[in-house]
């Protein structure tokens, strides 16, 4: 299926086989996925004016928008990051490791170091540097607290479990479109719960 990529100037998206795009995601122009990332329903990566960068098992969630600033700034999204649903990133870096709640926005030149939080809700304006061990929230953000050995497991077992999930995603998907899976997809899942 490919309905969800578009070039932009005869520029194509590239997307590792192994990744997960939702169909009613919509890629655009010069963006690159890695390996085992997912790119969930009503996405929008617009790789027009710049380069849009997602490194290998990161996942953006439904409805999130990445975008770029034209000779400014591409958009650099690492690995083994989460961005919650309905994000807005837009022309910055975001290193490997971190978490970008729900509903933040992360602006142009803003750089969100490894094993970083940007909190649901907060923005992170232009320039800023949210360094690695905090957690920032707020509007505008800043730094709230120090992040603890408690916080870490929700960064690495949510990126384990969509890196899981896009994978069974893949499986499904595969699926579609033949008379090997009914309709509700029932017997689909309970084959593979044996």
């Amino acid at each position: 299926m490919t309905d969800f990529k578009y070039p932009w100037r005869g520029t194509w998206p590239r997307i590792d086989d192994s990744a997960f795009i939702a169909p009613t995601a919509a890629l655009i122009g010069d963006v690159e996925i890695g390996a085992e990332s997912s790119i969930w329903f009503g996405c929008t990566l617009r790789g027009d004016v710049h380069e849009i960068r997602v490194g290998e098992r990161s996942n953006i969630q439904d409805g999130t928008v990445v975008h770029v600033t034209g000779g400014k700034f591409g958009c650099y999204i690492g690995s083994d990051i989460l961005i919650g649903h309905s994000a807005l990133i837009h022309g910055c870096t975001l290193e490997d490791g971190c978490f970008i709640g729900m509903r933040a926005t992360i602006l142009d030149g803003a750089v969100v170091e490894s094993g970083a939080m940007v909190a649901a809700g907060a923005l992170v304006g232009p320039g800023k540097r949210v360094p690695a061990g905090e957690l920032w929230a707020g509007t505008p953000a800043k730094k709230m607290r120090d992040l603890t050995e408690d916080d870490m497991p929700m960064f690495t077992e949510g990126v384990e479990g969509y890196r899981l999930l896009g994978q069974e995603y893949n499986e499904m998907m595969a699926y579609l479109g033949t008379d090997e899976i009914p309709n509700d997809g029932e017997e689909f899942w309970e084959d593979d719960e044996e």
